[in-house]
């Protein structure tokens, strides 16, 4: 297992670096939805407040992104065994909770748009506000897309994830804007922010569903696969099969934990050096923070034609060939019984 004091650096790195991707996400959409309520304000359009009510969220999640890289980056301790990074699930659940309800509020002003036959005016000005309010946002998406991917960091993922989609509604917006000032269809502008309510809607509810699967410890296929491809170059030489594999994320910690065959005529301290090793080499190829948890099964010499151990005192059969490991064997509770 990784020496918490040999990441202790490094962790405290990347948590400045998330909250500092926090703190500018948080500024700069407060900047924006200024920008564009003054936009709406100019023209009356019902687009433009469509986009100017998403960034309402933007601020809000915003807040609820910064507090959570907070509390994520805290230190597990005997309340929080495996840390809190699993805060960060519960602010991208909100985040999606948040867009979802911007939707219905969008839905809400397109009806009355509808009804009523609100005229827009002043297109000229505010088609410039929200173009250069939506290229700030393209910008600070992919910056917060990138540094969530590069610390592994699902809010601020959540949060880049959400500003690009506030960019693309910006986009809709414009070309909306543009073909009435072309055209002069009135019933453009709230038909334009009627699309924008459905994609955000559409944003929300896979945001909440990536959320719940981590909270509820989802298998992470990727993960799993990426640990047995570090795994398999390992198998060998006593270290004979690996089974009853889990992992969960928390945040950016992960948490590993699996069952390794050893000879059974090993000691316990022999075993204990090789199973506390191989997690070291594990963990750091994976190049995560977090620990791996190996439980040490005897073979019961049930192994000796997948087992390349060449000093083996009781082996039964000779070695014929070592399978590659695969995660259905290795994900399988309890221990494989080779054919």
């Amino acid at each position: 297992m990784i020496d918490p004091m040999t990441l202790g650096g490094s962790m405290s790195e990347d948590s400045g670096v998330r909250v500092r991707a926090g703190a500018i996400s948080l500024v700069v959409s407060i900047l924006l939805l200024a920008a564009k309520y003054q936009a709406y304000r100019l023209t009356g359009s019902i687009a433009i407040l469509s986009d100017a009510l998403e960034s309402i969220v933007n601020v809000v999640a915003a807040i609820f992104a910064l507090g959570g890289i907070i509390f994520a980056g805290r230190p597990a301790d005997r309340n929080h065994p495996y840390g809190h990074g699993k805060i960060e699930f519960f602010s991208a659940a909100f985040e999606g909770g948040l867009i979802a309800f911007a939707a219905v509020l969008i839905l809400y002003e397109v009806v009355l748009s509808l009804v009523v036959r609100l005229q827009v005016r002043e297109l000229d000005t505010g088609l410039l506000i929200i173009s250069g309010a939506g290229l700030a946002n393209l910008a600070l998406g992919l910056f917060l897309v990138r540094t969530g991917r590069k610390h592994q960091s699902l809010t601020l993922l959540a949060d880049g994830q959400h500003v690009l989609s506030d960019f693309w509604t910006t986009v809709g917006v414009v070309v909306g804007l543009l073909l009435v000032r072309v055209t002069g269809i009135w019933w453009l502008d709230p038909l334009v922010a009627a699309v924008v309510a459905v994609n955000l809607m559409w944003t929300g509810f896979r945001l909440v569903r990536h959320a719940a699967g981590g909270l509820l410890d989802e298998e992470d296929t990727l993960l799993l696969n990426r640990l047995l491809g570090v795994l398999g170059r390992h198998v060998g030489q006593g270290i004979i099969r690996v089974h009853h594999l889990r992992a969960i994320r928390a945040g950016r910690f992960h948490h590993v934990d699996a069952h390794l065959v050893v000879p059974e005529f090993w000691s316990v301290d022999r075993a204990h050096e090789v199973a506390e090793d191989l997690a070291d080499r594990v963990i750091r190829a994976l190049g995560v923070d977090g620990e791996l948890i190996f439980h040490t099964d005897p073979c019961h010499r049930a192994y000796c034609p997948m087992c390349d151990l060449t000093d083996c005192p009781v082996r039964r059969e000779p070695f014929r060939a070592r399978p590659p490991l695969t995660l259905e064997e290795a994900v399988q509770p309890d221990m494989p019984h080779p054919s």
